[in-house]
Protein backbone atom coordinates (compact mmCIF):
# COMPACT_ATOMS: atom_id res chain seq x y z
CA UNK A 1 0.00 0.00 0.00
CA UNK A 2 1.03 3.63 -0.46
CA UNK A 3 3.12 4.94 2.39
CA UNK A 4 1.73 7.95 4.26
CA UNK A 5 2.75 11.28 2.61
CA UNK A 6 4.45 9.45 -0.28
CA UNK A 7 4.61 11.84 -3.21
CA UNK A 8 3.33 10.79 -6.68
CA UNK A 9 6.84 10.59 -8.18
CA UNK A 10 8.07 8.27 -5.43
CA UNK A 11 4.94 6.14 -5.70
CA UNK A 12 5.38 5.87 -9.47
CA UNK A 13 9.01 4.78 -9.14
CA UNK A 14 8.19 2.23 -6.45
CA UNK A 15 5.33 0.68 -8.40
CA UNK A 16 7.09 0.73 -11.76
CA UNK A 17 10.18 -0.93 -10.24
CA UNK A 18 7.89 -3.62 -8.83
CA UNK A 19 6.11 -4.12 -12.17
CA UNK A 20 9.38 -4.32 -14.09
CA UNK A 21 10.76 -6.87 -11.61
CA UNK A 22 7.64 -8.98 -12.22
CA UNK A 23 8.03 -8.85 -15.99
CA UNK A 24 5.19 -6.36 -16.49
CA UNK A 25 7.10 -3.58 -18.27
CA UNK A 26 4.28 -3.22 -20.81
CA UNK A 27 2.21 -1.68 -18.00
CA UNK A 28 4.92 0.84 -17.13
CA UNK A 29 5.10 1.70 -20.84
CA UNK A 30 1.33 2.23 -20.89
CA UNK A 31 1.62 4.54 -17.88
CA UNK A 32 3.86 6.86 -19.87
CA UNK A 33 1.08 7.37 -22.42
CA UNK A 34 -1.32 8.72 -19.78
CA UNK A 35 -1.94 12.19 -18.43
CA UNK A 36 -0.72 12.92 -14.90
CA UNK A 37 -4.24 12.53 -13.52
CA UNK A 38 -4.71 9.21 -15.36
CA UNK A 39 -1.32 8.00 -14.15
CA UNK A 40 -2.22 8.77 -10.56
CA UNK A 41 -5.52 6.89 -10.87
CA UNK A 42 -3.83 3.84 -12.37
CA UNK A 43 -1.01 3.88 -9.82
CA UNK A 44 -3.54 3.97 -6.99
CA UNK A 45 -5.43 1.03 -8.50
CA UNK A 46 -2.26 -1.03 -8.89
CA UNK A 47 -1.15 -0.14 -5.36
CA UNK A 48 -4.37 -1.66 -4.01
CA UNK A 49 -3.91 -4.92 -5.95
CA UNK A 50 -2.20 -8.01 -4.57
CA UNK A 51 0.60 -8.43 -7.12
CA UNK A 52 1.92 -11.55 -5.37
CA UNK A 53 -0.30 -13.53 -7.76
CA UNK A 54 2.21 -12.65 -10.50
CA UNK A 55 5.01 -14.45 -8.70
CA UNK A 56 5.91 -17.66 -10.58
CA UNK A 57 6.09 -19.38 -7.20
CA UNK A 58 2.38 -18.67 -6.66
CA UNK A 59 0.65 -21.96 -7.45
CA UNK A 60 -2.02 -24.27 -6.14
CA UNK A 61 -1.01 -25.91 -2.88
CA UNK A 62 0.15 -29.49 -2.66
CA UNK A 63 -2.44 -31.82 -1.19
CA UNK A 64 -1.87 -34.12 1.79
CA UNK A 65 -3.07 -37.56 2.87
CA UNK A 66 -6.83 -38.07 2.60
CA UNK A 67 -9.12 -40.15 4.81
CA UNK A 68 -12.91 -40.47 4.85
CA UNK A 69 -14.89 -38.25 7.22
CA UNK A 70 -18.21 -39.64 8.32
CA UNK A 71 -21.35 -37.57 8.67
CA UNK A 72 -24.19 -37.08 11.08
CA UNK A 73 -26.66 -39.03 8.95
CA UNK A 74 -30.28 -38.35 8.07
CA UNK A 75 -31.40 -41.08 10.49
CA UNK A 76 -29.39 -39.63 13.37
CA UNK A 77 -30.66 -36.13 12.63
CA UNK A 78 -34.28 -37.35 12.58
CA UNK A 79 -33.83 -38.97 16.00
CA UNK A 80 -32.54 -35.70 17.48
CA UNK A 81 -34.37 -33.16 15.31
CA UNK A 82 -36.50 -31.67 18.08
CA UNK A 83 -33.54 -31.10 20.40
CA UNK A 84 -31.22 -29.79 17.67
CA UNK A 85 -33.92 -27.40 16.41
CA UNK A 86 -34.61 -26.06 19.90
CA UNK A 87 -30.90 -25.32 20.41
CA UNK A 88 -30.66 -23.62 17.02
CA UNK A 89 -33.75 -21.48 17.55
CA UNK A 90 -32.43 -20.33 20.92
CA UNK A 91 -29.19 -19.21 19.25
CA UNK A 92 -31.10 -17.30 16.54
CA UNK A 93 -33.37 -15.59 19.08
CA UNK A 94 -30.31 -14.56 21.10
CA UNK A 95 -28.86 -12.84 18.01
CA UNK A 96 -25.96 -15.29 17.82
CA UNK A 97 -26.46 -16.29 14.15
CA UNK A 98 -25.77 -14.32 10.97
CA UNK A 99 -25.93 -15.42 7.32
CA UNK A 100 -23.62 -14.59 4.43
CA UNK A 101 -24.86 -14.86 0.84
CA UNK A 102 -22.05 -15.21 -1.71
CA UNK A 103 -23.52 -13.37 -4.70
CA UNK A 104 -20.56 -11.91 -6.56
CA UNK A 105 -21.07 -13.92 -9.75
CA UNK A 106 -22.74 -13.19 -13.04
CA UNK A 107 -25.18 -15.47 -14.88
CA UNK A 108 -22.90 -15.81 -17.91
CA UNK A 109 -23.22 -19.61 -18.16
CA UNK A 110 -26.99 -19.17 -18.16
CA UNK A 111 -26.80 -16.78 -21.10
CA UNK A 112 -27.76 -14.02 -18.66
CA UNK A 113 -25.51 -10.96 -18.50
CA UNK A 114 -26.61 -9.81 -15.04
CA UNK A 115 -26.03 -10.93 -11.43
CA UNK A 116 -26.96 -14.61 -11.22
CA UNK A 117 -29.38 -13.95 -8.36
CA UNK A 118 -31.51 -11.82 -10.70
CA UNK A 119 -32.25 -14.80 -12.96
CA UNK A 120 -35.95 -15.64 -13.21
CA UNK A 121 -36.74 -19.26 -12.22
CA UNK A 122 -40.46 -18.76 -12.81
CA UNK A 123 -42.44 -20.07 -15.76
CA UNK A 124 -45.90 -18.54 -15.35
CA UNK A 125 -44.76 -15.88 -12.88
CA UNK A 126 -41.62 -14.05 -11.83
CA UNK A 127 -39.56 -15.93 -9.24
CA UNK A 128 -35.97 -14.77 -9.02
CA UNK A 129 -33.10 -16.76 -7.51
CA UNK A 130 -32.63 -14.03 -4.89
CA UNK A 131 -36.34 -14.31 -4.10
CA UNK A 132 -36.13 -18.09 -3.65
CA UNK A 133 -33.31 -17.67 -1.14
CA UNK A 134 -34.99 -14.89 0.83
CA UNK A 135 -38.21 -16.98 0.97
CA UNK A 136 -36.19 -19.86 2.42
CA UNK A 137 -34.69 -17.56 5.06
CA UNK A 138 -38.06 -15.99 5.90
CA UNK A 139 -39.42 -19.43 6.84
CA UNK A 140 -36.72 -19.64 9.53
CA UNK A 141 -37.18 -16.10 10.83
CA UNK A 142 -40.94 -16.65 11.08
CA UNK A 143 -40.32 -19.86 13.04
CA UNK A 144 -37.83 -18.12 15.34
CA UNK A 145 -39.75 -14.87 15.64
CA UNK A 146 -36.49 -13.00 15.03
CA UNK A 147 -34.56 -11.75 12.03
CA UNK A 148 -31.17 -13.18 11.07
CA UNK A 149 -28.69 -10.48 9.98
CA UNK A 150 -27.97 -11.12 6.30
CA UNK A 151 -24.69 -10.01 4.72
CA UNK A 152 -24.66 -10.13 0.92
CA UNK A 153 -21.31 -10.22 -0.86
CA UNK A 154 -21.36 -8.61 -4.30
CA UNK A 155 -18.57 -7.84 -6.75
CA UNK A 156 -17.34 -4.60 -8.28
CA UNK A 157 -19.07 -5.67 -11.48
CA UNK A 158 -22.51 -6.42 -10.04
CA UNK A 159 -22.78 -4.39 -6.82
CA UNK A 160 -24.86 -1.49 -8.10
CA UNK A 161 -27.22 -3.70 -10.08
CA UNK A 162 -27.68 -6.08 -7.15
CA UNK A 163 -28.44 -3.40 -4.56
CA UNK A 164 -30.83 -1.61 -6.94
CA UNK A 165 -32.62 -4.91 -7.66
CA UNK A 166 -33.19 -5.61 -3.96
CA UNK A 167 -34.46 -2.08 -3.39
CA UNK A 168 -36.75 -2.30 -6.44
CA UNK A 169 -38.32 -5.49 -5.06
CA UNK A 170 -38.58 -4.19 -1.49
CA UNK A 171 -35.97 -6.72 -0.33
CA UNK A 172 -38.45 -9.53 -1.13
CA UNK A 173 -40.19 -8.98 2.18
CA UNK A 174 -37.08 -9.19 4.34
CA UNK A 175 -36.16 -6.44 6.82
CA UNK A 176 -33.99 -3.86 5.06
CA UNK A 177 -32.48 -3.00 8.44
CA UNK A 178 -31.09 -6.53 8.70
CA UNK A 179 -29.43 -6.64 5.26
CA UNK A 180 -25.93 -5.33 4.55
CA UNK A 181 -24.13 -5.44 1.20
CA UNK A 182 -20.37 -5.53 0.80
CA UNK A 183 -18.04 -5.88 -2.18
CA UNK A 184 -15.53 -8.69 -2.46
CA UNK A 185 -11.91 -7.92 -3.25
CA UNK A 186 -10.51 -7.96 -6.78
CA UNK A 187 -7.35 -9.64 -8.08
CA UNK A 188 -5.52 -8.93 -11.34
CA UNK A 189 -6.05 -11.21 -14.35
CA UNK A 190 -3.28 -12.35 -16.69
CA UNK A 191 -3.08 -13.60 -20.26
CA UNK A 192 -1.66 -17.08 -21.04
CA UNK A 193 1.86 -15.59 -20.95
CA UNK A 194 1.34 -14.28 -17.43
CA UNK A 195 1.04 -10.64 -18.51
CA UNK A 196 -1.33 -8.17 -16.87
CA UNK A 197 -4.15 -7.01 -19.13
CA UNK A 198 -5.84 -3.64 -19.49
CA UNK A 199 -9.59 -3.27 -19.02
CA UNK A 200 -9.50 0.22 -20.51
CA UNK A 201 -7.13 3.16 -20.77
CA UNK A 202 -5.41 3.50 -17.39
CA UNK A 203 -7.24 0.56 -15.80
CA UNK A 204 -5.81 -2.92 -15.16
CA UNK A 205 -8.21 -5.81 -15.81
CA UNK A 206 -9.28 -7.54 -12.60
CA UNK A 207 -11.75 -10.19 -11.46
CA UNK A 208 -13.38 -11.08 -8.11
CA UNK A 209 -11.04 -13.02 -5.82
CA UNK A 210 -13.29 -16.07 -5.42
CA UNK A 211 -15.73 -17.10 -2.71
CA UNK A 212 -12.97 -17.88 -0.22
CA UNK A 213 -12.25 -14.19 0.22
CA UNK A 214 -15.62 -13.38 1.81
CA UNK A 215 -14.41 -13.00 5.40
CA UNK A 216 -11.36 -10.93 4.47
CA UNK A 217 -13.64 -8.77 2.31
CA UNK A 218 -15.91 -8.23 5.32
CA UNK A 219 -12.85 -7.01 7.20
CA UNK A 220 -11.67 -4.73 4.38
CA UNK A 221 -15.10 -3.13 3.92
CA UNK A 222 -15.63 -2.45 7.62
CA UNK A 223 -18.46 -4.97 8.06
CA UNK A 224 -16.48 -6.95 10.62
CA UNK A 225 -16.31 -3.91 12.89
CA UNK A 226 -20.09 -4.06 13.17
CA UNK A 227 -20.10 -7.82 13.54
CA UNK A 228 -17.56 -7.71 16.37
CA UNK A 229 -19.82 -5.28 18.23
CA UNK A 230 -22.82 -7.56 17.83
CA UNK A 231 -23.86 -10.78 19.57
CA UNK A 232 -23.14 -12.88 16.47
CA UNK A 233 -21.09 -16.00 17.23
CA UNK A 234 -21.91 -18.07 14.14
CA UNK A 235 -22.03 -17.28 10.43
CA UNK A 236 -23.88 -19.49 7.97
CA UNK A 237 -22.26 -19.05 4.55
CA UNK A 238 -24.07 -20.17 1.41
CA UNK A 239 -23.94 -19.86 -2.38
CA UNK A 240 -26.36 -17.95 -4.56
CA UNK A 241 -26.83 -20.70 -7.14
CA UNK A 242 -28.70 -23.29 -5.05
CA UNK A 243 -32.38 -22.30 -5.05
CA UNK A 244 -33.29 -24.91 -2.40
CA UNK A 245 -30.56 -23.71 -0.04
CA UNK A 246 -31.82 -23.89 3.54
CA UNK A 247 -30.36 -20.85 5.30
CA UNK A 248 -29.80 -20.45 9.06
CA UNK A 249 -31.38 -23.88 9.44
CA UNK A 250 -32.06 -24.21 13.20
CA UNK A 251 -31.57 -27.98 13.19
CA UNK A 252 -28.18 -27.68 11.45
CA UNK A 253 -27.08 -24.87 13.78
CA UNK A 254 -28.20 -26.81 16.84
CA UNK A 255 -26.42 -29.98 15.73
CA UNK A 256 -23.13 -28.12 15.25
CA UNK A 257 -23.43 -26.29 18.58
CA UNK A 258 -24.23 -29.50 20.48
CA UNK A 259 -21.38 -31.36 18.78
CA UNK A 260 -18.85 -28.90 20.21
CA UNK A 261 -17.34 -28.48 16.73
CA UNK A 262 -16.18 -25.06 15.51
CA UNK A 263 -17.67 -25.48 12.02
CA UNK A 264 -20.20 -27.49 10.09
CA UNK A 265 -20.92 -28.35 6.47
CA UNK A 266 -24.11 -29.54 4.87
CA UNK A 267 -23.50 -32.56 2.64
CA UNK A 268 -25.47 -34.83 0.35
CA UNK A 269 -24.80 -38.49 -0.43
CA UNK A 270 -23.19 -38.76 -3.86
CA UNK A 271 -25.49 -40.05 -6.59
CA UNK A 272 -22.65 -42.03 -8.21
CA UNK A 273 -18.90 -42.59 -7.68
CA UNK A 274 -18.03 -40.27 -10.58
CA UNK A 275 -20.40 -37.42 -9.66
CA UNK A 276 -18.56 -34.12 -10.10
CA UNK A 277 -18.84 -32.80 -6.56
CA UNK A 278 -16.27 -31.95 -3.88
CA UNK A 279 -16.24 -34.39 -0.97
CA UNK A 280 -15.81 -33.52 2.70
CA UNK A 281 -13.01 -35.62 4.18
CA UNK A 282 -9.94 -35.47 6.40
CA UNK A 283 -6.62 -34.24 5.02
CA UNK A 284 -3.62 -34.83 7.26
CA UNK A 285 -6.09 -35.24 10.12
CA UNK A 286 -7.94 -31.95 9.58
CA UNK A 287 -11.31 -31.32 7.90
CA UNK A 288 -10.91 -30.65 4.20
CA UNK A 289 -12.59 -30.96 0.84
CA UNK A 290 -11.19 -32.94 -2.06
CA UNK A 291 -12.43 -31.91 -5.49
CA UNK A 292 -13.75 -34.60 -7.81
CA UNK A 293 -10.84 -34.15 -10.26
CA UNK A 294 -8.33 -34.61 -7.42
CA UNK A 295 -9.73 -37.99 -6.36
CA UNK A 296 -7.95 -41.16 -7.42
CA UNK A 297 -9.90 -44.08 -8.87
CA UNK A 298 -9.33 -45.89 -5.58
CA UNK A 299 -10.87 -43.01 -3.60
CA UNK A 300 -13.83 -42.73 -5.97
CA UNK A 301 -14.71 -46.42 -5.73
CA UNK A 302 -13.66 -47.28 -2.16
CA UNK A 303 -16.59 -48.71 -0.19
CA UNK A 304 -17.46 -49.45 3.42
CA UNK A 305 -18.48 -52.92 4.69
CA UNK A 306 -22.14 -51.94 4.24
CA UNK A 307 -21.52 -51.17 0.56
CA UNK A 308 -21.73 -47.38 0.78
CA UNK A 309 -19.01 -45.20 -0.75
CA UNK A 310 -16.30 -44.24 1.73
CA UNK A 311 -15.93 -40.80 0.14
CA UNK A 312 -19.62 -40.20 -0.35
CA UNK A 313 -20.54 -36.91 1.28
CA UNK A 314 -20.53 -34.09 -1.27
CA UNK A 315 -20.53 -30.46 -0.14
CA UNK A 316 -23.22 -28.04 -1.33
CA UNK A 317 -21.48 -24.80 -0.24
CA UNK A 318 -23.47 -24.32 2.92
CA UNK A 319 -21.11 -23.91 5.87
CA UNK A 320 -21.41 -22.78 9.47
CA UNK A 321 -18.38 -21.12 11.07
CA UNK A 322 -17.73 -19.90 14.59
CA UNK A 323 -16.66 -16.27 14.33
CA UNK A 324 -13.84 -16.48 16.87
CA UNK A 325 -12.24 -19.19 14.73
CA UNK A 326 -12.72 -17.14 11.57
CA UNK A 327 -10.81 -14.27 13.19
CA UNK A 328 -7.74 -16.50 13.27
CA UNK A 329 -7.96 -17.09 9.51
CA UNK A 330 -7.43 -13.39 8.72
CA UNK A 331 -3.72 -13.89 9.36
CA UNK A 332 -3.60 -16.87 6.97
CA UNK A 333 -3.04 -16.58 3.22
CA UNK A 334 -5.46 -18.87 1.44
CA UNK A 335 -4.10 -20.84 -1.53
CA UNK A 336 -4.86 -19.34 -4.92
CA UNK A 337 -6.44 -21.41 -7.67
CA UNK A 338 -6.04 -20.44 -11.32
CA UNK A 339 -9.07 -20.64 -13.60
CA UNK A 340 -9.01 -20.11 -17.37
CA UNK A 341 -11.96 -17.84 -18.16
CA UNK A 342 -13.39 -15.40 -20.68
CA UNK A 343 -12.04 -12.02 -19.53
CA UNK A 344 -12.94 -8.74 -21.20
CA UNK A 345 -9.99 -6.50 -22.02
CA UNK A 346 -8.77 -3.58 -24.10
CA UNK A 347 -7.13 -4.58 -27.37
CA UNK A 348 -3.99 -3.07 -28.87
CA UNK A 349 -6.17 -0.66 -30.84
CA UNK A 350 -7.70 0.67 -27.63
CA UNK A 351 -11.09 -0.90 -28.30
CA UNK A 352 -12.87 -3.24 -25.85
CA UNK A 353 -12.75 -6.97 -26.62
CA UNK A 354 -15.39 -9.43 -25.41
CA UNK A 355 -13.90 -12.90 -26.08
CA UNK A 356 -16.04 -15.82 -27.21
CA UNK A 357 -13.66 -18.39 -25.69
CA UNK A 358 -11.55 -18.47 -22.49
CA UNK A 359 -8.57 -16.19 -23.00
CA UNK A 360 -7.04 -15.42 -19.60
CA UNK A 361 -6.43 -16.63 -16.08
CA UNK A 362 -8.17 -15.32 -13.00
CA UNK A 363 -7.04 -16.15 -9.48
CA UNK A 364 -9.53 -17.40 -6.93
CA UNK A 365 -9.62 -18.30 -3.27
CA UNK A 366 -12.23 -20.92 -2.41
CA UNK A 367 -14.56 -21.17 0.58
CA UNK A 368 -13.62 -24.82 0.92
CA UNK A 369 -10.08 -23.76 1.88
CA UNK A 370 -11.50 -21.98 4.94
CA UNK A 371 -12.82 -25.35 6.10
CA UNK A 372 -9.27 -26.71 6.15
CA UNK A 373 -8.26 -23.95 8.58
CA UNK A 374 -10.84 -25.13 11.13
CA UNK A 375 -9.96 -27.48 14.00
CA UNK A 376 -12.90 -29.74 13.18
CA UNK A 377 -16.08 -29.77 11.10
CA UNK A 378 -19.40 -31.54 11.57
CA UNK A 379 -20.60 -33.13 8.32
CA UNK A 380 -24.39 -32.82 8.39
CA UNK A 381 -26.30 -34.87 5.82
CA UNK A 382 -29.35 -33.39 4.09
CA UNK A 383 -31.79 -34.74 1.52
CA UNK A 384 -30.61 -33.89 -1.96
CA UNK A 385 -34.15 -33.50 -3.35
CA UNK A 386 -35.04 -30.97 -0.64
CA UNK A 387 -31.88 -28.89 -0.32
CA UNK A 388 -29.72 -29.22 -3.44
CA UNK A 389 -30.94 -27.64 -6.68
CA UNK A 390 -27.89 -25.96 -8.21
CA UNK A 391 -28.34 -23.60 -11.16
CA UNK A 392 -24.97 -23.75 -12.89
CA UNK A 393 -25.81 -24.44 -16.53
CA UNK A 394 -28.44 -23.32 -19.03
CA UNK A 395 -29.35 -26.92 -19.92
CA UNK A 396 -28.37 -30.44 -18.91
CA UNK A 397 -26.94 -31.39 -15.52
CA UNK A 398 -27.38 -28.87 -12.66
CA UNK A 399 -29.30 -26.60 -14.97
CA UNK A 400 -32.25 -24.23 -14.92
CA UNK A 401 -34.50 -27.10 -16.00
CA UNK A 402 -33.36 -29.55 -13.30
CA UNK A 403 -33.62 -26.87 -10.60
CA UNK A 404 -37.12 -25.93 -11.72
CA UNK A 405 -38.20 -29.57 -11.50
CA UNK A 406 -36.83 -29.86 -7.96
CA UNK A 407 -38.58 -26.63 -6.96
CA UNK A 408 -41.88 -28.07 -8.27
CA UNK A 409 -41.38 -31.30 -6.32
CA UNK A 410 -40.87 -29.25 -3.16
CA UNK A 411 -44.16 -27.47 -3.73
CA UNK A 412 -43.00 -24.19 -5.24
CA UNK A 413 -45.35 -22.68 -7.81
CA UNK A 414 -43.47 -21.64 -10.93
Amino acid sequence: MTEQHENPAAMKKRICDRLDALGQSHITAHLEQLTEAEQLGMLRQIDELDLSVLDPECADEQRGRFEPLYATTLAEIDRNRERFTKTGLEAIRAGKVGAVLLAGGQGTRLGFDHPKGMFNMGVTRKLYIFECLINNLLRVTEQAGAYVPLFIMTSVENHDETTAFFAEHNYFGYSKAHIRFFRQEQLPTVDPDGKLMLMSRGVVATAPNGNGGWYASMENTGILHELRNSAIEWLNVFAVDNVLQSIADPCFIGAVIESGHVSGAKVVAKAAPDEKVGVLCLEDGRPSIVEYFEMTDEMRTKREPDGTLSYRFGVILNYLFRTDQLEETLACKLPLHKAFKKIRYMGADGKPVKPEEPNAFKFETLALDLVKLQKNCLAYEVEREKEFAPVKNKTGVDSVDTARELLRRCGTEL
